[in-house]
This record gives structure tokens, sequence and C-alpha cells, in this order.
């Protein structure tokens, strides 16, 4: 018998419940396989699957609603911090919140399935003010969904689980050093991929003190919101900018002139969504076209400094 399968049988509902726990909270550690395991166990009586996927939702349950919570207090912050600490933080929060809003919290009940939007689904649900029934339940039956299927591979394929064990079994220390050799490369082919990204997107920003003083000088910049939906929808946009998926690009910048400054923003790390935009901009003749450094942090964090009215003075020129 495995290692893996000693534990599990031994320590059974801890095992499943700690290691599906520590995944869930975002942590790159895969549960799914202690659950085949532990379903490919249930088969020969070994583990008790009802007991598994009871103590699996319930470990779900308690990361998806500390992350619920988060994400009604602190909003789009813990978000932030989510994809900061994620595999591919430049594109984390435009890609999940996408996913999100096509389906909104009923994406929870596949979101673990979604790689990025499993950890991210429940902070932005609590952001969004879903309530905490609705959300409870729908917590519940994407955890179950995702437990039983785990389990019930393990129970279906229970023969060849057992044939793979023994392989990495009677490898031994051999069959480690292959998976961290694996999971290292993984790693460095996602930080290599991350690199590439930022090199392509390294066009020149604008900072905020610069767009200022365009906008008091009456250049009359254009500013473009690339935002997606559920991002305008927890933040405000800077009055007057224009949102950029609201148009089609082409007949967006045929109405523009081509020597006005354009200036895009977004509320992603490293403003990856605004140099891309930024990008398509500079391609077609606009060789004004800039992201703003910090995205609206940035614009936000300005306009915080000073003890300003509700509406700022020139807010309504922030350009067509």
């Amino acid at each position: 018998m495995s290692q893996l399968a000693h534990l599990i049988q031994t320590y059974g509902l801890f095992i499943v419940f700690g290691i599906v726990l520590i995944e869930q909270a975002g942590l790159p550690i895969p549960a799914m396989p202690v659950l085949i395991v532990a379903g490919a166990l249930a088969v020969d009586g070994q583990v008790n699957w009802a007991l598994c996927l009871v103590v699996s939702v319930a470990a779900c349950l308690v990361s998806d609603y500390f992350w619920f919570r988060a994400g009604r207090y602190y909003g789009k912050r813990i978000l932030r911090l989510l994809c900061r600490i994620s595999l591919a933080p430049d594109s984390c929060v435009g890609q999940t919140e996408d996913r999100f809003s096509r389906f909104g919290p009923n994406a929870l009940v596949v979101a673990k399935f979604v790689p990025g939007l499993n950890t991210v689904a429940p902070p932005l649900a609590g952001a969004m003010g879903t309530t905490t029934p609705h959300f409870l339940a729908l917590s519940v039956a994407g955890a179950s969904l995702w437990s039983g299927v785990g389990v019930g591979v393990g129970a279906f394929f229970h023969d060849s689980v057992d044939s793979v064990l023994s392989m990495f079994e009677s490898m031994g220390t051999t069959a480690l050093e292959i998976v961290l050799g694996l999971l290292a490369l993984f790693m460095l082919y996602k930080y290599a991929e991350r690199r590439r990204v930022l090199r392509e997107m390294g066009v020149p920003r604008i900072g905020i003190e610069e767009l200022k003083a365009l906008i008091d000088g009456g250049h009359d910049p254009v500013i473009i919101d690339a935002r997606g939906t559920t991002a305008r929808q927890l933040e405000a946009a800077i009055p007057g900018a224009l949102v950029y998926l609201d148009h089609e690009p082409d007949k967006l910048m045929a109405t523009l002139d081509h020597d006005r400054h354009i200036v895009v923003y977004c509320s992603c790390p490293n403003d990856v969504t605004a140099a891309q935009v930024a990008k398509e901009f500079l391609t077609k003749g606009f060789h004004r076209a800039r992201p703003l450094q910090g995205g609206l942090d940035a614009w936000n964090a300005f306009h915080a400094l000073p003890p300003v009215p509700a509406q700022p003075c020139g807010c309504n020129a922030t350009g067509a």
C-alpha cells in the first residue's frame, strides 16, 4: 500500500479535511488526488466515502465562507491580494471578474473546476452583495459537486489508482523527485510567461500628476476605462471616462483625433489590461496613447490626499 493510501486509511478524515482546506484557502497544494485515492479506498471498505464527502464539503465551506466575509468587508482590496499571490497575478483580476460576471453568484457551483476562479469567486460574491443564505447554498452545491467528482473518479477507476500508487511506491524517492521537478517546471513556465507579458506590455506610462496637469491645462485628454463589468460595479469610474468594452474599438477610434492624449486605466496589477488597450491605440496611430500608472488606485489615492468636496473641481473636464 502506498504511503498516501496508508495515511488516508489511518488518518482518513483528518487528511482529507486538512488538504482540501489548504487548497481551498489558495495554496498550490492539489486536493483532488487525495479525494481520488479516498474514493478508491472506499470501494474496498477501507474508507467511508460518505464521511469523506462530508468533511471535504465542510473544508470547502470553511474556506469559502472566510473569503466571502473578507470580500464583503474589504471588497476589491482582498481580490488584489489574492491575485498578487497567484501564479499569474497580472491577468488574475480581469479574467476571474469576467468569468464571474457572466454567471453571477451561480458561478460558485462550477468555480472549483476553474483555476483562478476557485479562490476569487467567494470574495467576489461577498463584494457584489450576495446574501449569506444564497451564498451558502451555492457554496455547498459547488463543494458537493467537486468533492463528489473526486471521490467518484477514484471509485470508478480504483483498480488503476491502486496500480499507479503501487508504481509510485516502488519508485520510492524517485517518484517524489519527479513530482517536485514537474511542479518546479510549471512554476518556472508561469514565471517566464509573466515576464514575457510584462515585456510586451512595456509601453510608456503616464503618471497621475501628469494626467492632472493635462486636465488642468485644458488639453482635454480622452480617458478610457478598460475594466471589466464586475470591476466597474465594484468601483466608480473616473468621471467622464469612456468604457472601452461598451464600444467597438474601430468605431471608437474613428471618432477620435489621432493627436489627442489617450489615457487608459484599469484596476489590475501592473496595469496589464490598460497597457494592452493602449498598445491597440498606438498601433492605430494614436501616438499619445498611454496607460495610467497605478490605474484607478492611483486616481483615487491622488484625489483622497487633500480634503476635497464630493465633486472635485474640474471633474467634468476629463474628456469625452
